[in-house]
């Protein structure tokens, strides 16, 4: 394993957990962060408040440092697993004419950018338990508890024909969704 991504909706825990884990194991990963977050808040501005057009442009940029920051950590961190908080195939689902459009706009193929992961983990947003708080924790999120939950649907659907695709539900606290994650990389051999 080489590059495991965690994905999922907003309040999943992708975040966290990517810093969380490799500070419990530094010997053994290295975080990628979000892209997407990185971007907005260069732009101090949300999806929400771009039209068509700066929706289109922000996310090639979000694809772009998505790559840079893929190939300077595997560079960086050449013996470790590089656990993604998000990757390439994200940005299909945020894309405003929908994911087909997005491989074409954007000049890539939709089966290259799935192998460049060895291992997705989606986690669902913590929404499904009545956990969430917008955008208390991050203030580039602006998806209530019912969007939170379709923007996990989407992005699961796109990353549904990844062949080592895993799913984790909801969790009631962060604990224990940390657990089940640990559990998943150690079922993949990562830890």
């Amino acid at each position: 394993m080489r590059r495991i991504v965690l994905t999922g909706g907003p309040g999943a825990g992708k975040t966290v957990l990517c810093d969380l884990i490799p500070s419990r194991y530094p010997d053994r990963f290295a975080a990628v962060p979000e892209a997407a977050t990185q971007i907005y808040q260069r732009f101090q501005t949300r999806w929400d408040r771009l039209d068509t057009e700066g929706r289109r442009a922000v996310q090639r940029q979000i694809y772009q440092l998505q790559v840079e920051q893929e190939s300077r950590a595997a560079r960086t961190y050449p013996g470790k697993v590089l656990l993604l908080d998000r990757g390439t195939v994200d940005g299909a689902a945020y894309w405003p004419d929908g994911p087909d459009d997005y491989w074409r706009a954007l000049d890539i193929e939709r089966a290259e950018e799935l192998a460049r992961y060895d291992a997705v983990i989606w986690m669902q947003s913590c929404a499904a338990v009545g956990a969430y708080d917008g955008d208390a924790t991050n203030p580039t999120r602006f998806e209530d508890a019912a969007q939170a939950l379709l923007c996990g649907e989407a992005l699961h659907a796109v990353w549904k024909d990844h062949p080592c695709l895993l799913t984790i539900d909801a969790c009631p606290t962060l604990d224990e969704k940390a657990r089940r994650v640990e559990a998943t990389l150690r079922d993949l051999s990562a830890l």
